[in-house]
């Protein structure tokens, strides 16, 4: 820009560094790489990502010009805090309140979903814990009659290259204790020798001698499933759950201000 002795866009940036060789890039969308660098150390535009050591000014019509030296973009200690009743919203602030919004409300969302797993019948709890199964792959998943379990609330098969693994599952749908070891062996002695994978789900959560022996070398692994990973898998998959579309802008007026259309000269 100083050689040019005028503004230059991202673009223009770009190819003089090509035409000067520079630097050699190996991105696939490397004028953009340019423009987005130049715009996150530009003192006139203030997003999220921006830089706070700034090298650039941008003109009216978008372009982008060297600063005769570096600026911080900090406030100084000197400046007095605005009262919170005349607090002037940005677009950065405004962005990072909906970050801030969206971490509470899947929190919230989170927390209802285990409270209303919780609530259900210990037979509704086994029927969800296979769907949500079927959902990640598992096939030909059935739920066992209560009066003949074995120990055992449900198998099914999980394909694993060209073969299918035998898998079985157990559910216990607990409000406060947490599962302790000799559910697992409990568990683990049940599926021994018949399945080559146990996944042992609770609205609760597991205690430390449960955790220590779910793998366990000569024995079936058992994968344990609490409450808070529950409602995890459920969110991933959007099991149970929907998304909304809330469209969030950010401030770019400069890049079509600064591309192939120039303004207009009056």
């Amino acid at each position: 820009m100083k050689e040019a002795d005028a503004p230059l866009s991202g673009k223009e940036a770009y190819q003089r560094i090509l035409a000067k060789q520079i630097y050699q890039f190996h991105a696939q969308q490397a004028e953009h790489v340019v423009t987005a660098q130049i715009r996150r150390h530009c003192k006139d535009l203030d997003f999220p990502t921006a830089a706070p050591r700034k090298y650039f000014g941008m003109t009216q019509d978008g372009k982008f010009y060297p600063l005769p030296a570096p600026i911080e973009a900090k406030p100084t200690r000197s400046q007095p805090k605005p009262r919170p009743t005349a607090h002037k919203k940005t677009l950065v602030s405004t962005l990072r309140e909906l970050k801030q919004l969206q971490a509470v409300h899947r929190e919230l969302t989170k927390d209802r979903l285990l409270a209303d797993l919780k609530k259900l019948s210990p037979q509704a709890f086994e029927k969800f814990a296979r769907r949500l199964l079927e959902v990640y792959g598992f096939e030909q998943m059935r739920v066992t009659s209560i009066s003949n379990d074995g120990g055992i609330d449900g198998h099914g098969k999980l394909k694993v290259g060209l073969a299918h693994m035998r898998v079985a599952f157990q559910c216990k749908r607990w409000l406060q204790s947490n599962v302790g070891r000799p559910e697992i062996d409990k568990f683990r002695g049940a599926i021994q020798g018949e399945y080559e994978q146990g996944i042992f789900f609770t609205t609760a959560q597991f205690a430390t001698g449960a955790k220590a022996v779910s793998i366990k070398a000569g024995a079936v692994p058992v994968i344990l499933i609490d409450g808070p990973s529950l409602v995890e898998l459920m969110i991933e998959k959007n099991f149970g759950v929907e998304q909304e579309a809330l469209p969030v802008y950010t401030y770019a007026l400069d890049l079509i201000l600064s591309g192939d259309e120039q303004t207009e000269k009056t």
